[in-house]
């Protein structure tokens, strides 16, 4: 596990709310199903992740090496020492070590498929089992998976891709301003991090207890007929396989309307949370420009009708 005496401040992370909201509805609901990060190298992904684990106490970062093999994933028994003793004996590996925290892996699209076949399963079941010779054993795993990338090295399966719940597409800024102030923060912070992380402390715990106040509220937000409805039709329109992605789209709304402190869930938040939910569920189209499905997903949205009764 990492950990930094000055980690650099969540808060202090400009632009990217898209990706910032992603981490923090999961860290608002763990039970959301993680987050895929896609984008060019250098727009602070890791920096992003490993700043959450500085805002949330207790919450350690995890990192899963894209070398790293099964067994030191899932664990391993010794089979010899079952055999001799006739109990078992189990090494945990990276699941165990990532229990109540984030497994992050870089550069995910590089995994082996069957590795990310291991840890999506994980992530679902809350519980990593580990077979082998006859024996088997089992532990809690559950943590917030967090996946990042870069699309211009490869993409993930479509069948893996629809087991993130969230996923979001970032970009360098293209604001003058806004730019110039990434460059000013990183280079204040690698100058005094301690000077650099105080200026942020208050903002930090601003966010926390926002944070902790969601979670109070999350159980106590209805979930109506309409909303369900709602959902069903956005995924028939969008012709987006399986129902994952329209549970997945209810508890978004949920932790959104939870974050933002409302007691019920809009329309407007149903319309947030399907531009995390839904764009890597989405079949691309020939020939579609950049951006293409966003705008599909635009249109889908703005013309389905939802009357809250």
């Amino acid at each position: 596990m990492e950990h930094i005496d000055h980690q650099y401040p969540f808060t202090a992370i400009v632009g990217q709310s898209r990706m910032k909201l992603a981490l923090i509805l999961n860290v608002v609901n763990p039970k959301l199903g993680g987050v895929l990060i896609r984008g060019e190298k250098g727009t602070a992904k890791s920096t992003t992740v490993r700043a959450l684990s500085g805002l949330v106490p207790d919450l350690n970062v995890v990192n899963l090496p894209v070398s790293a093999t099964e067994d030191r994933i899932v664990g391993a028994l010794d089979i010899e020492h079952a055999i001799k003793k006739g109990e078992k004996k189990f090494e945990p590996g990276l699941l165990a070590a990532a229990h109540g925290h984030i497994l992050y892996v870089d550069e995910i699209n590089l995994l082996d498929d069957h590795i990310v076949d291991v840890l999506l399963d994980a992530a679902a079941m809350g519980v990593n089992t580990v077979e082998r010779e006859g024996i088997s054993y089992s532990h809690p795993s559950r943590f917030l998976l967090v996946g990042t990338m870069n699309p211009e090295e490869g993409d993930l399966r479509p069948q893996l891709l629809d087991r993130f719940a969230l996923s979001v597409e970032i970009g360098g800024e293209r604001d003058v301003q806004e730019r110039t102030l990434v460059i000013r923060r990183r280079l204040e912070y690698e100058r005094d991090p301690a000077s650099f992380a105080a200026r942020f402390e208050t903002e930090q715990k601003r966010v926390l207890n926002q944070i902790l106040q969601a979670r109070d509220r999350l159980g106590h937000i209805p979930i109506s007929d309409d909303m369900l409805e709602l959902a069903a039709k956005i995924g028939i329109a969008l012709e987006v396989e399986g129902h994952r992605s329209d549970i997945t789209l209810i508890k978004t709304a949920v932790a959104l309307a939870a974050w933002q402190g409302k007691e019920t869930v809009s329309l407007d938040h149903m319309q947030e949370a399907a531009h995390l939910v839904l764009p890597h569920r989405m079949r691309r189209q020939p020939f579609e420009a950049t951006g293409g499905i966003e705008q599909r997903l635009q249109t889908i949205l703005t013309s389905v009708e939802w009357v809250p009764s």
